[in-house]
């Protein structure tokens, strides 16, 4: 079992992650945030992932803190997790419809964080949670893990599809790139013989 466990304690947040690569999608999420427990759900889910989150938070102050440090930690996690990276297919993308929404997510497992992100939310909140804190999410994310993260939406005016779509096209892509490829299971993906 590829499962790495992240504890990350600051004077904003108290965070435990557990992240298993090889799972069913099983999740327990708890953050404080709900839309970001929602969102977390999915990921797990839709990325095959066993993913349990449990954070303590300055959500009084506003979720900014909860959702980077929780995208640092889940980076770190698959970072972890992957170690040299041998045996994934390392590529992953993937379009994702959600009703009127379709986005783009492409990921390089790399060793290089870099997120690239052209989505237009159209809402500054979806109930309490502030839309800007998607992008940080995701950067945080892809900064942590060594990922090159693509994400483009082609179409979409409601901001939870076009969030939720994210989620979901991110987390398939990534389930894909993680993924074992048997016919180079002992292989380092890169010519370089290393991945950084």
């Amino acid at each position: 079992m590829r499962t790495t466990t992240i504890n990350r304690k600051t004077a904003e947040t108290d965070i435990a992650l557990t992240l298993n690569l090889d799972g069913t999608g099983a999740s327990l999420v708890n953050t404080g945030c709900g839309f970001l427990d929602h969102m977390l759900t999915l990921f797990a889910r839709h990325g095959g992932f066993d993913l349990t989150v449990t954070c303590t938070g300055d959500t009084y102050v506003d979720d900014h803190h909860t959702v980077e440090d929780i995208g640092i930690c889940l980076g770190q996690a698959f970072a972890k997790t992957l170690g040299d990276k041998r045996g994934i297919r390392r590529y992953g993308d993937r379009i994702l419809p959600m009703d009127e929404t379709l986005i783009l997510s492409a990921v390089d497992i790399s060793g290089r964080g870099g997120c690239y992100m052209e989505l237009d939310i159209p809402t500054e909140k979806v109930g309490t949670f502030d839309t800007q804190l998607c992008e940080e999410f995701f950067i945080a994310l892809a900064q942590n893990a060594g990922l090159t993260l693509h994400v483009r939406q082609l179409a979409g005016r409601n901001s939870h599809h076009i969030i939720e779509g994210a989620f979901k096209s991110v987390a398939r892509s990534l389930g894909e790139a993680v993924s074992i490829d048997p016919a180079h299971a002992d292989d380092i993906p890169s010519t370089k013989g290393v991945i950084a």
